[in-house]
């Protein structure tokens, strides 16, 4: 039997936890059984919703922590708590040996500033960079920074690249790396001297597991030409929010049109196989679980709103960088 990877999970982030969460772990566990979740919570609510899915207690263990941090809370409030928290327990845990990788769907901000305070970072890289999955025409894009970090120089960009590329390959082994620099144009002439710098110094690169693109706009991000999408936090987050935001857009009046009148219903049951697969495209859940990149530990994000189904797909993600060795992997490209 193979050894369990071993997930610390602060079962307390997000909406609906820690229902959502267990019902995530359940979804998980029947693709895989490769895990083990140690989960931090409170004791009472976690075994009450265990005890009703034996399945999945021989692959749990909870560890009982106080306090939980809430979605409005500010990061420095969040730290004021210490080790008090499922956010902190389950952060520190990798720090202790207990596990490989944590989990949360809790605050975005207090899980970066705890994060980043617990592990520390890489040697060589100065800023953590949030790193998602974003749909294009023939895979998927590795797409970073969504937020982490509003201002970025020119070396913040050159490590995110090396930093995406490692993503990419443990997740997508089978397809090689094209990193491009989203711009406002193709031309070398366009652009910030920031984002010019960081071109001139990527195009220099002799990389036999990833190769440099060039620049990328906006409106080809999905073409699939590129596949790793380095930006600063600013503009990265507010790009995927306009995509998040279109493709709910997009799903809704689709439905709503669809669904208007009898005649429009026969048309979608007639069409209801290539409807199903493009809902399935946009389905948000398929692409949750954004991972801080460059801290000396593996933090994973989950969407706050998402499902359970979409936290399966999060454990899905942990379970591929921890089997892949991302953090070594990170570390080979930064210093070759």
């Amino acid at each position: 039997m193979n050894k369990k990877i071993i997930i610390a999970v602060d079962a307390m982030g997000g909406d609906n936890a820690p229902e959502k969460v267990i019902d995530g772990i359940e979804l998980s566990l029947k693709e895989n059984i490769e895990n083990f979740f140690r989960l931090y919570g409170n004791e009472d609510q976690l075994n009450t919703l265990i005890n009703k899915k034996s399945r999945i207690k021989n692959y749990c263990e909870i560890i009982h922590t106080e306090n939980n941090i809430k979605d409005d809370e500010s990061p420095l409030t969040a730290a004021k708590k210490n080790n008090s928290t499922s956010m902190w327990q389950s952060i520190e845990s990798q720090k202790n040996g207990k596990s490989q990788i944590t989990l949360s769907a809790g605050n975005t901000g207090a899980l970066l500033l705890l994060s980043r305070l617990i592990l520390n970072m890489i040697s060589g890289v100065d800023k953590p960079a949030l790193a998602g999955l974003w749909p294009n025409k023939v895979g998927m894009n590795v797409v970073l920074d969504l937020g982490a970090n509003i201002e970025c120089n020119d070396k913040n960009l050159i490590d995110f690249s090396y930093m995406g590329a490692a993503l990419h390959n443990i997740l997508f082994p089978n397809i090689i790396p094209h990193i491009a620099l989203l711009n406002v144009g193709m031309e070398e002439i366009k652009g910030n001297e920031i984002i010019k710098k960081a071109y001139q110094n990527l195009k220099k690169l002799k990389k036999n597991d990833f190769n440099f693109y060039g620049y990328i706009e906006g409106n080809n991000i999905m073409d699939g030409n590129a596949n790793v999408i380095i930006t600063d936090g600013f503009t990265g987050n507010i790009a995927l929010k306009t995509a998040e935001g279109t493709a709910n857009f997009i799903t809704r009046s689709l439905k709503k049109c669809l669904t208007g009148n009898l005649l429009n219903k026969i048309s979608a049951l007639l069409s209801y196989s290539a409807l199903k697969k493009f809902r399935n495209q946009l389905d948000p859940r398929k692409y949750n679980g954004a991972i801080f990149l460059g801290l000396n530990g593996l933090v994973v994000k989950s969407h706050g709103s998402t499902d359970a189904r979409g936290i399966a797909y999060s454990i899905n993600m942990c379970n591929k960088i921890v089997e892949g060795n991302l953090i070594d992997k990170i570390k080979m490209n930064l210093n070759n």
